[in-house]
C-alpha cells in the first residue's frame, strides 16, 4: 500500500493492466444488454397479450460463452487476453478466419487509458475509486448508444445515484451541488427536448440523454453542466456535419447525442475546473 501511495506510476500500470480486463467485460456488456433488454421487452409484450413467453437458452452478460458470430467456434481463454489475442489473431477467428472488429481492442485500450489516467490525476483515493465506476460507465454507455441509440436505465439510473452517494462526503463537489446538478442536468435537455418537439413536430432526444446528463451533474456538479453542454454540442455538431457531407448521411437518421455527452463528461471530469478558471480569467 506504501509503494502504492509512493510511486504513482506504478499505481496507474496497475490500473491500466486492470481496466484491460475491465473493457474486454465492457465488450461483453455493449454486445449483450441491449439483447437482453430486447428479450424482455419481447415477453413483456407476451405477457400483456396473456400469452407465455417462449422458452428460450440462458442469455446474460455471462452465458452463453464467448463464440465466433460465424462459425460458433467458442472463444478460449488464450484467445481473450485483451488486446494480446486481437493482435495475436491477426484480427481473425482462429476457426474460419472471419474478421474480429478492430474495435474490441480499442474499447479495450480507451477504458485502460481514461482509468490510468484517473489513477495518475488522483493516486489511491476514493476520487480514484470513483472516477474509475464513472468512466467504466460511460464508456458502456456511449458505444451502447452508438450501436442502439439506448441508454439503459440500468446503467444510467445506478450512475446517478452512485454520484450523490460518493459526494456526501465532497468527493468531487458538495452535495447541495450535486443535487442541483442532477435536477438541472435532466431539467435542461427536458426543456430542449420539449421546445424542440412543439416548434418541429419531432423528437430531438430521448428520455436517455436526460437522464446521462442529469447522472453527470451528480458526480461533478451543476457547474459542470455548461463545459458538459458545450463540449457535446460543439463535438456532436462538427461529427454529425462531417458525416452528412463526407459519407453523405442520411440526414433522417437519428444520430445518437449519448456518446458526445459522455465524452463531453470525461472532459469536465479531468480538466472542466481548469477549463472554467480559465474562461472566467478571460472574462
Amino acid at each position: 500500500m506504501a509503494m502504492l501511495l509512493s510511486e504513482p506510476a506504478l499505481f496507474a500500470g496497475l490500473v491500466f493492466l486492470f481496466s484491460l480486463l475491465v473493457g474486454s467485460f465492457l465488450n461483453v456488456v455493449i454486445h449483450r444488454l441491449p439483447k437482453m433488454m430486447e428479450t424482455e421487452w419481447h415477453a413483456q409484450c407476451a405477457e400483456l397479450r396473456g400469452e407465455t413467453p417462449a422458452a428460450s437458452p440462458p442469455y446474460n452478460l455471462a452465458l452463453p460463452r464467448s463464440a465466433c458470430p460465424h462459425c460458433g467456434h467458442q472463444v478460449t481463454a488464450l484467445e481473450n487476453i485483451p488486446v494480446l489475442s486481437w493482435l495475436w489473431l491477426r484480427g481473425r477467428c482462429s476457426s474460419c478466419a472471419a474478421p474480429i472488429g478492430a474495435r474490441y481492442p480499442l474499447v479495450e485500450l480507451l477504458t485502460a487509458l481514461l482509468s490510468a489516467a484517473a489513477a495518475w490525476k488522483w493516486g489511491l483515493s476514493v476520487q480514484t475509486g470513483g472516477a474509475l465506476l464513472l468512466i467504466w460507465t460511460l464508456v458502456a454507455l456511449a458505444f451502447i448508444d452508438l450501436d442502439t441509440t439506448l441508454l439503459p436505465d440500468s446503467l444510467t439510473q445506478p450512475l446517478l445515484w452512485l454520484g450523490l452517494l460518493f459526494n456526501l462526503n465532497g468527493t468531487y463537489t458538495s452535495l447541495p451541488d450535486a443535487v442541483m446538478g442532477a435536477v438541472a442536468g435532466y431539467l435542461v435537455l427536458w426543456s430542449v427536448y420539449w421546445l424542440f418537439k412543439l416548434a418541429t413536430g419531432k423528437e430531438g432526444m430521448g428520455y436517455g440523454d436526460f437522464k446521462l446528463l442529469a447522472a453527470l451533474g451528480a458526480w461533478l456538479g451543476w457547474q459542470m453542466l455548461p463545459v458538459t453542454l458545450l463540449l457535446s454540442s460543439v463535438l456532436g455538431a462538427a461529427v454529425g456535419i462531417a458525416m452528412i457531407v463526407l459519407v453523405k448521411h442520411d440526414r433522417r437518421v437519428p444520430i445518437p447525442f449519448g456518446p458526445y455527452l459522455a465524452g463531453g463528461g470525461l472532459v469536465a471530469l479531468f480538466f472542466g475546473a481548469d477549463l472554467t478558471q480559465a474562461y472566467l480569467g478571460q472574462i
